[in-house]
């Protein structure tokens, strides 16, 4: 056979997919077509896609990290092919102590490495074949970045909302710095684990506290993770009750003690009282001869941090000598001092119940004071004895509770309340878990808080045309314990003018907590190129609140909760036109390699440009999403990465099979109508693993037997597939005659009529056994399908006589009772 001959029927092999040569060739595209570019001015259908933005506190991103931001891209790209555009941006939360803490382990000083860190992050980020426009990153380290998070911070200064106090913090001697309440988890640091002390100092807060009922009410619009939502609900902590005033048997003049309670119902058993022992009154009350032990007991309770305060079960305290009068029953009850109770719970005080609380009753119980029943539950009385606090008493009865008794819970809460409101003692009241957030921080590697004090005008604001504060190069960096920033050792750096007087001043030396720097970055994006606002009204009211936001549900208490805060605060300012800076948040599951969590001290973090070298970004991408469903996680395996690549180089040599000679085969037609539908509906439920296993099982249709294969049966399988895998699907698109971009094309759609399938099985049951299926129309009636199971004789045979029930679910189930 001559060569010519032989060429005519074989045609030449087609080149081999090699993942590194195409992904370099179409990232080197898009950059220089610009074709990650986002119209902010011009663009139609806005849609803002954002991310969590990382910490680069290492030498470089895992595996981890890329779970989170190739799921959100897929979402950004899906919807760009369904004619959105759409606005991914990224950026580096560089400030603060992780960054910090990562410097000080190699010995280098964060000014040098974070650039370092930064710079290795975005050719890692680039790799990947996110679709982000470069054009709008921010750095929180650039002053061009922080001197707009100063901006903020005077913004709420201005409106009241930023104030410096006196106060027990959260300390960790570990990175030697106060923490806000959410960063202490079960008493230790979130970053180290290292035990949390107490600490009082000087420090600066947000009245976050103020917005706490809007921030819970606004929760019921969020189209946000249940998960999330649950944890501010909670963290947020709406409690109703009531205000209760005890006065002072000892001193009858004073002002009364006020109590809140959430169960005023059982006042007629408090039997004494319990304040912290930070309580102010407690200097006033306390009589001589007690005043050795309180003040020890204060002493030692100081030592203590607040969180495990909230957790330690074991009992103390101290008596006071003074008495509280319950505004109920006239009694004088004893007033003691107890760890248990805190400051900045309530008001610091409580009135005891131990007959229907757990802590209390265990008080009462190791200090021998009085326990009551006011509260019988069915089958009770007002004397059957209490082995142990009844709390689970809210279907009772009020007992031992004079005119009361008899009542329900709800109906004596209401008028012990009005009853009291009447004698100038109580009122109904709505409390909040929610505190104030301590944004103050005793380390170098953050924006300086833009406060200068001078002692004839007190502290006053740095001018903005003074912004940015310059957090200046100092070599000595590193924090120590004595509560003081390092920024406090340099003279020159903190001697400033009064902005006021013109008088020497001294600048405020704590940095801000880099949450702070994080919880406004998403209105900076769209104007990132500007110097000259921190966000430009006319982007942010067409791009803004964001579309879609995905990130980690561990920021549920801590950023989201933040941001929220800082939005409505601008929000009231006039500065932006909504309260809500999400519109719709999905929290990201967890990647944990071979059964545990990645860690580098397990030493089992996987590094991702190993993996991008061996197999390719696009079969890495694809098989993040893959591993699991992406809302939970899964477990990565490096063997598991065959399968995905397996894929794509099947898919590869589909499109270089493909001819345009023949006619598509109509089973594989029909299975890539349902394919489409599939795919299409998958997606935006973040179902990225069904959506994957879909396709997967069209390419072994399409590719079943020696048939050809049809350029119509795989072109829109490219389509389906770029989210995912982009860098082959544009070289795909390519070799398909096509000019634009794949993501230019569109979304295929399908065809109803072919996405139904000519039959389904119906599973036959008698009651309740199956025994039986049936081949039947999709949308067959129920006497239809009695009809065709009634001939079959091996369902028949169990059915002697009429059923006398009939179960029908369409398409699905048909069950005979007998």
């Amino acid at each position: 056979m001559s060569g010519d001959a032989a060429s005519s029927q074989h045609p030449p092999a087609p080149p081999a997919y090699d993942p590194a040569a195409i992904e370099t060739k179409w990232q080197q595209i898009w950059r220089d077509q610009g074709t990650n570019h986002t119209d902010l001015k011009g663009g139609k259908n806005p849609f803002y896609a954002l991310m969590m933005f990382p910490y680069p506190s290492a030498e470089g991103l895992h595996v981890g990290n890329l779970f989170a931001f190739t799921g959100n891209d897929i979402y950004g790209r899906f919807h760009r092919l369904r004619g959105h555009t759409v606005f991914e941006p990224l950026g580096y939360d560089a400030f603060g102590i992780h960054s910090e803490n990562y410097a000080i382990k190699v010995g280098e000083h964060p000014m040098r490495l974070i650039p370092r860190n930064i710079a290795n992050f975005r050719r890692q980020l680039e790799r990947a074949g996110l679709m982000v426009d470069w054009r709008y990153a921010v750095d929180t380290t650039d002053p061009s970045y922080y001197k707009w998070t100063q901006w903020v911070f005077i913004q709420l200064l201005k409106k009241g909302l930023a104030y410096k106090k006196k106060a027990a913090v959260n300390w960790c001697p570990s990175c030697k710095t106060v923490l806000a309440n959410e960063q202490v988890v079960a008493g230790e640091c979130e970053r180290c684990a290292t035990r949390v002390e107490q600490r009082q100092l000087e420090q600066w807060f947000f009245r976050i506290s103020e917005y706490a009922p809007r921030l819970l009410a606004n929760l019921e619009k969020l189209d946000w993770s249940h998960t999330t939502l649950t944890a501010q609900r909670n963290w947020i902590g709406k409690s109703e009750g009531a205000e209760l005033r005890f006065g002072i048997r000892e001193a009858p003049a004073a002002e009364p003690i006020t109590v809140f309670t959430t169960r005023p119902d059982t006042i007629f058993g408090a039997t004494y009282m319990v304040l912290a022992p930070e309580h102010p009154i407690v200097d006033v009350i306390t009589l001589p001869e007690h005043r050795g032990a309180v003040d020890a007991y204060r002493e030692r309770t100081a030592s203590q941090d607040v969180v495990a305060r909230k957790v330690n079960k074991d009992k103390t305290g101290v008596f006071t000598g003074a008495h509280a009068v319950n505004p109920a029953t006239g009694q004088a009850i004893p007033i003691w001092i107890a760890d248990y109770v805190l400051m900045e719970y309530g008001t610091g005080a409580i009135m005891a119940v131990p007959g229907h609380d757990e802590r209390d009753f265990a008080f009462a119980t190791t200090f021998s004071l009085p326990i009551v029943r006011v509260v019988a539950a069915a089958g009770e009385t007002a004397q059957t004895p209490l082995i142990e606090a009844c709390h689970q008493d809210r279907d009772g009865r009020l007992v031992n509770s004079a005119q009361f008794d008899g009542l329900s819970v709800a109906d004596g809460m209401r008028e012990i309340v009005a009853w009291l409101a009447g004698k100038g003692a109580g009122k109904a009241v709505v409390n909040y878990r929610l505190h104030d957030w301590c944004i103050s921080r005793q380390r170098y590697w953050g924006p300086p808080i833009p406060v200068i004090y001078c002692d004839a005008c007190g502290p006053q604001a740095v001018p903005e045309k003074d912004l940015p504060v310059i957090l200046p190069d100092i070599s000595d960096f590193r924090p120590d314990d004595s509560g003081i920033s390092p920024l406090a050792r340099h003279e020159s750096w903190y001697h400033a003018p009064c902005p006021a007087c013109g008088k020497q001043g001294r600048r405020e030396t704590d940095v801000s907590d880099t949450f702070l720097d994080s919880g406004w970055y998403f209105l900076r994006y769209p104007s990132a190129d500007r110097s000259d606002v921190p966000f430009d009204p006319a982007l942010t009211k067409k791009w803004l609140p964001v579309t879609s936001y995905i990130g980690g549900n561990e920021h549920a208490v801590l950023h989201l909760l933040y941001s929220r805060f800082l939005t409505m605060v601008l929000h009231d300012l006039g500065l932006v036109d909504f309260e809500e800076p999400f519109a719709k948040f999905r929290a990201h599951g967890l990647i944990i390699k071979e059964g545990a969590k990645m860690s580098k001290t397990k030493g089992n973090v996987v590094v991702p440009d190993r993996l991008i070298d061996e197999w390719g970004a696009d079969a890495f991408r694809t098989y993040l999403m893959f591993l699991g469903p992406y809302e939970e996680g899964g477990d990565f395996r490096d063997q598991g990465m065959s399968g995905v690549r397996r894929f794509l180089d099947r898919l590869w040599l589909a499109a270089h099979d493909a001819s345009t000679d023949g006619k598509p085969d109509p089973i594989v037609i029909r299975k890539l109508h349902q394919t489409i539908r599939k795919v299409t509906e998958d997606i935006p439920a973040l179902s990225y693993n069904t959506a994957i296993a879909a396709m997967m099982e069209y390419m072994n249709t399409l590719r079943k037997g020696e048939r050809a294969v049809q350029r119509a049966e795989v072109e829109p399988l490219v389509q389906l597939v770029s989210p995912f895998a982009p860098h082959i699907a544009e070289e795909l698109w390519s070799l398909f005659g096509h000019s634009e971009s794949v993501f230019d094309a569109g979304w295929p759609s399908w065809d109803a009529a072919l996405v139904r399938e000519d039959t389904v099985q119906l599973a036959v049951q008698v009651n309740g056994k199956l025994r039986g299926t049936l081949a039947v129309s999709p949308d067959v009636s129920q006497d239809d399908a009695l009809t065709l199971a009634l001939a079959e004789p091996s369902i028949a045979k169990f059915v002697t006589e009429g059923p006398r029930k009939v179960v029908f679910v369409r398409g699905r189930l048909l069950n005979l009772v007998v």
